[in-house]
């Protein structure tokens, strides 16, 4: 399929490209990424004063430019390319995705200005990718709450001032009516984290949450029903990955088919062999596959019919999935060993891929999602 940009989204896109090529180079990415504190936090001031793109899917009282999935795709569509690594998708696809919803205007205001960066607290070490299945617990204490529990793997916590945290208020574990969700200080009393590097540069912490004590207005939306909004929110962040794959796929292609045109063996370049134009040419079928799968997600995602949206999340999900594994695979094999080099940005790219691949939800699990709803029956 062919999804048009308008004038205003082709600008959005072409104006943080030209950014990024200024500014973030593979070379001075790496340099910040081997370094305290992982990212730029001038890059991040520059992402809200200059470009406006923390703004751009926010509304316009709160500073924003009230546009939607179509601008959140060409802006992570970009950062994949670059591999950005500081936290435009747990600050404004995620935290900026509750918050509006909730109607939180002075939290979506400092996230528009740069001041606020978030990180999304859901996932448990017990639970793998059924994100209902909670033990961390939030109890009512007088007016206020208190937390109890642990989060695994929370992707840019280490330069977050908030946390989105989901816990149990009510109810049995993976049941959906009973879980709420909060907004927190990082900085909070009770809350402490292990900080570490991830695979693909990025940061991310295991946090626990002891007897942090909440008020009232912590809560994001009513007690005990913020399943519906977290599910609809993850949703949204799953298809935004994808879309930060098509610039991760697309660089990996790019990359290979031109190092098999200067790498030559046995006196002609790798590009003159046909079994490996063949690999090339499957490549490039994965990633338009993609492409096609990623923006009917997209404009899904604007569709009433929840059921309808989750499908094609799910069905997008699983295709980039594959093209992940499939394209990263053979850009690293045609590069040979070199590709594994940190000196060598499609290694990067890989490492990217791979991480892609099972956030949200690796291909098995979108798979089995896919399947369960089409035979009308949410997993379980």
């Amino acid at each position: 399929m062919d999804l048009s940009f308008t004038e205003e989204q082709a600008l959005l896109r072409d104006s943080l490209a030209a950014f990024l090529a200024d500014h973030y180079s593979f070379e001075a990415r790496r340099k910040a990424v081997g370094a305290d504190p992982g990212w730029r936090r001038e890059i991040w001031r520059a992402f809200a004063q200059d470009l406006g793109i923390l703004g751009a899917t926010m509304p316009a009282e709160v500073g924003g430019s009230g546009g939607g999935p179509v601008e959140t795709m060409v802006i992570m569509e970009e950062l994949g390319k670059a591999l950005v690594v500081e936290p435009y998708l747990s600050t404004v696809v995620i935290a900026g995705g509750l918050l509006k919803q909730a109607g939180r205007r002075e939290a979506l205001a400092g996230i528009v200005a740069g001041d606020v960066l978030a990180a999304f607290a859901f996932a448990e070490p017990h639970a793998r990718y059924d994100w209902r299945d909670l033990k961390t617990a939030a109890r009512r204490n007088g007016s206020g709450w208190v937390l109890d529990g642990r989060k695994a793997v929370v992707m840019g916590a280490p330069w977050a001032t908030h946390l989105v945290v989901t816990a149990r208020s009510a109810g049995a574990p993976n049941d959906e009516a009973g879980v709420s969700a909060f907004w927190i200080d990082k900085a909070a009393p009770g809350v402490s984290t292990r900080d570490y590097e991830t695979i693909d540069g990025q940061r991310a912490s295991e946090i626990a949450f002891e007897g942090v004590s909440l008020p009232a207005d912590a809560l994001i939306g009513a007690e005990g029903e913020a399943w519906p909004l977290v599910e609809q929110v993850i949703d949204e962040a799953t298809v935004a990955v994808c879309a930060e794959a098509l610039g991760v796929l697309r660089r990996c292609h790019e990359m290979t088919v031109a190092y098999t045109k200067e790498r030559k063996q046995f006196g002609q370049p790798l590009s003159a062999f046909q079994v490996l134009r063949h690999r090339m040419v499957d490549m490039y079928i994965q990633l338009e596959q993609a492409i096609s799968m990623t923006q009917l997600a997209t404009i899904r995602l604007s569709d009433d019919d929840g059921l309808e949206r989750a499908k094609a999340v799910s069905a997008a999900k699983a295709q980039v999935g594959m093209a992940c594994r499939f394209i990263g695979h053979g850009a690293i094999q045609l590069h040979g060993g070199m590709g594994m080099t940190d000196e060598l940005a499609v290694g990067s790219y890989f490492k990217r891929a791979t991480v892609i691949e099972s956030q949200f939800g690796d291909t098995d699990h979108h798979l089995a999602r896919f399947e369960a709803l089409s035979f009308g029956a949410a997993r379980r």
